[in-house]
Formats: structure tokens, C-alpha cells, sequence
């Protein structure tokens, strides 16, 4: 069925994509991309241990984007500290997490991004549409990756839960928000059907 994943004798998934899919995709891909930013220098990377024992950033991103692709670790989403020291203590332990952590989690979601442009850009076109035959290494890069594409999207239209994104059906064509909103449910759809076809 077009524009639905379906499983693979032997693992891996596939889908119908038509050529504005596929830009749509890959567009969204490449921006995400560019916001995760570039990974580490070509000397350091030669440096296995230099990598490994590289710090990250120890404070939060200020984009909401990059905010909502990594949260605070230690951030209690049922309610506010109770007391100053208990939020500074959090703020602590989250710092440090962040530092030891960011940096691969940024190299983990870089990879998955990349490994859906490139499955995207070897596609031939026949008659503005393509099969995609994913992996099922591919498969579950691509799942995260569509993950972050739909984190990254309900960041800027501010969707914090679900009841927020029922609302976003009921919007008018006029409204700008509307092709994102697209995107959004486009994808998650996509993102079901996915999982779907990697359930054993």
C-alpha cells in the first residue's frame, strides 16, 4: 500500500514513496541535520579515546527543538522541586549527565538522519514514485529518526500532549500551521506502520 511500510521476507521494511514524499522526507531530514550540528573534527575522530572521554555541553539548548530532543535527565515532569536545594540538586545531576551523555546521543541521532538521506537519495525514480527497501538495521534507523522528525515538528508547533495533538485535525486551511501539521500526522502514520512491521 502506498505510502504505508510493509515487512520484507527476512526482515527489513519497505514502502511506496512518490517524489514529493521523498523530497519532503529528505528535506526534513537535512534540517535536522543542520540543527544537531556537525560531528567532531576529522583529527579528533581518529582519536578513539579522545572521543570517547570528550565532554559535552553541560547546560540545556536553548532551542526548543534541540530541548525537546534532549530533555533534562533528571527534569520531573509530574510537578516543580519542592524546595531551592532540590532543584539545584537536579540541575546538578542533570548537568552532569549531560555532560557524558550529549555528545553520543547527538552522534546517535546524527547517524539515523543520515542513514535516512542516504537510503532516500539512492532511490531511482520510475513515473514519480520509487520503492524503498530498507534493512532491518535501516528499518530501526529509520523508526528513531522519524521519532525525531515528529519531536522536532511538535516542538515548533508546541505540542505538549496528546489532547494538544487532537486539536491539530480541527484546523482550517487557511491557518499556517497547517502544513506542518501535515507533516506531522504524515509522519506519524508512517512511524506506526513502521513499528508495526518490526513487531516479531
Amino acid at each position: 500500500m502506498p505510502g504505508h511500510f510493509q515487512p520484507l521476507p527476512g526482515g527489513g521494511a519497505t514502502v511506496a514513496l512518490d517524489e514529493v514524499e521523498i523530497s519532503i522526507i529528505r528535506s526534513l531530514a537535512v534540517q535536522l541535520l543542520e540543527l544537531i550540528g556537525p560531528g567532531p573534527a576529522e583529527d579528533e575522530a581518529a582519536d578513539p579515546l579522545a572521543e570517547l572521554f570528550a565532554e559535552g555541553p553541560s547546560e540545556p539548548p536553548s532551542d526548543p527543538v534541540l530541548k525537546r530532543l534532549f530533555p533534562d535527565a533528571y527534569s520531573d515532569p509530574e510537578g516543580e522541586p519542592s524546595s531551592a536545594a532540590e532543584a539545584e540538586e537536579r540541575r546538578a545531576y542533570s548537568s552532569e549527565f549531560r555532560r557524558f551523555t550529549e555528545n553520543d546521543l547527538r552522534a546517535g541521532k546524527r547517524d539515523n538522519a543520515l542513514a535516512v538521506v542516504r537510503t532516500l537519495d539512492r532511490l531511482k525514480a520510475v513515473r514519480g514514485s520509487a520503492v524503498l527497501e530498507l534493512t532491518p538495521e535501516e528499518s530501526r534507523q529509520w523508526l528513531t529518526a522519524l521519532n525525531d522528525l515528529r519531536l522536532a515538528i511538535g516542538a515548533r508547533l508546541e505540542i505538549a500532549d496528546e489532547e494538544e495533538a487532537d486539536l491539530l485535525y480541527h484546523l482550517s486551511d487557511e491557518d499556517p500551521r497547517k502544513p506542518m501539521v501535515m507533516a506531522y500526522l504524515w509522519l506519524g502514520g508512517l512511524q506506526e506502520t513502521l513499528v508495526n512491521t518490526l513487531l516479531p
